[in-house]
C-alpha cells in the first residue's frame, strides 16, 4: 500500500472537508463541516494556500496546508506549514511523512528558503514526528498571537 500525494483540487473538497473538519475538532473547534468546505473552497479558489492531499487505497487520508509568505530578514520566500493532519485509521503508514515531504518538495521548487510550523506544546507525538524528520525547534524566537 503507497501514499499518493498530490495537490487538492475543488474536486477533492466532499472527501477533504471532512478530514478538515476532524482536524479542527482535534484542536478543540466545534464541528461544523459546512465551514470545512465554504474555508477550504475559498483558499483553493482565491489560490491562498497550497493544500496537499494523501490518498492512501485511493481514499483521502490526509492533507497538509502551505500558505505563502516571505522572509524580509532572508529577504526571500517561506511557506507556513499550518496544518497537517491524518486519518485515524491511516495513522503509522508513513502517511504523514509522505504529506511532509512533498511539502518539503513543493516549497523548494518554488524557491522557499524555509517552511514553519507550529504545534501544541503537550503533542508530543507531532514533535517526534518533525524531529525525525528534520524539522528543528526554534529555541531563539519567541511567537505571540494577538486575538482579533
Amino acid at each position: 500500500m503507497s501514499v499518493v500525494v498530490r495537490q487538492a483540487t475543488i474536486e477533492d473538497l466532499e472527501h477533504l472537508a471532512p478530514l478538515f473538519d476532524s482536524f479542527r475538532q482535534f484542536c478543540q473547534k466545534k464541528a461544523d463541516v459546512r465551514l470545512a468546505h465554504a474555508f477550504l473552497a475559498e483558499r483553493i479558489q482565491r489560490e491562498e494556500s497550497l493544500i496537499l492531499v494523501a490518498e492512501l487505497s485511493d481514499r483521502l487520508a490526509g492533507f497538509t496546508q502551505l500558505y505563502p509568505s516571505f522572509s524580509s530578514v532572508d529577504a526571500s520566500r517561506t511557506f507556513i506549514l499550518s496544518d497537517l493532519f491524518v486519518a485515524p485509521e491511516a495513522r503509522r503508514k508513513g502517511v504523514a511523512q509522505a504529506l511532509l515531504a512533498k511539502a518539503t518538495q513543493v516549497a523548494r521548487t518554488q524557491g522557499a528558503a524555509s517552511l514553519s510550523l507550529s504545534t501544541a506544546r503537550a503533542n508530543k507525538q507531532a514533535q517526534k514526528l518533525y524531529e525525525s524528520q528534520g524539522w528543528e525547534q526554534d529555541d531563539f524566537f519567541f511567537h505571540y498571537n494577538l486575538a482579533l
